[in-house]
């Protein structure tokens, strides 16, 4: 279920990436490296080729700086349990909704047709595999099934005057949350590799692959060099 609902409660099986800001570009990391030379040394860019020669370079001998001298900010809405496998990236900035201030929305998580569910292995060494028709089905069901429970008992706990902020201890970790993240190309680039990998967490996966597009749509020589050295390791 891409998006659902059950009576006023929200299902989604896919998290958000909206790219709000970015103030970055694969000239800009050309020019940072260039002034290492001479303050007026950028105007080599008039050559497009010594632009993307240099990216490469400097990627490739792990000159990384250069790619420090921007940013991107991105809006996520994602499940609580993969925010904060997120933010264990502490070179990121970081807003979230809070649920303190506001009422939290009625949206969870479901996870979709396909997501792997059986884990078997040890640490750092984990095989997963989809399981049958009746394992999907009856994890499928029983999310459904707690959510709606527990985004009852937080409206009933708000109805009698709770706090908020105490109401929210009975939400489970597949609510929806929404934050902001801001990062440089060079930091994006580390998250990257690590949360795109193919043994990353599934939901942290898809949002690293959108995050990885608009990296390409605004920086493409860079994120192509970033591409091929990591094929060139994997």
């Amino acid at each position: 279920m891409a998006k659902s609902t059950t009576g006023d409660v929200e299902f989604v099986s896919t998290s958000r990436v909206v790219l709000y800001r970015c103030s970055a570009s694969d000239l800009d990391v050309a020019r940072a490296a260039w002034v290492s030379q001479s303050p007026d040394a950028h105007v080599k860019e008039r050559d497009p080729g010594r632009v993307e020669g240099l990216i490469r370079f400097l990627w490739r001998n792990h000159h990384t700086s250069p790619f420090e001298h921007g940013q991107f900010t991105f809006v996520i809405t994602t499940p609580l349990f993969m925010a904060r496998e997120f933010m264990r990236h502490r070179t990121f900035s970081f807003n979230e909704i809070s649920g303190r201030y506001v009422e939290l929305p009625a949206s969870f998580y479901v996870p979709p047709q396909g997501r792997p569910l059986v884990q078997t292995g040890r640490v750092g060494d984990y095989k997963f595999s989809s399981g049958d028709a009746a394992m999907c089905e009856l994890t499928r069901d029983v999310i459904v099934a707690q959510s709606r429970s527990s985004y009852a008992a937080y409206e009933k706990l708000l109805a009698a005057g709770v706090a908020r902020e105490v109401a929210r201890s009975v939400l489970p970790l597949n609510l929806m949350t929404t934050f902001w993240a801001s990062v440089n190309p060079r930091n994006l680039m580390h998250f990257l590799d690590l949360r795109t990998a193919t043994d990353a967490l599934y939901e942290i996966r898809e949002v690293g692959d959108a995050m990885a597009e608009h990296l390409r749509e605004r920086m493409p020589i860079t994120h192509d060099a970033w591409r091929t050295s990591r094929d060139e390791l994997s």
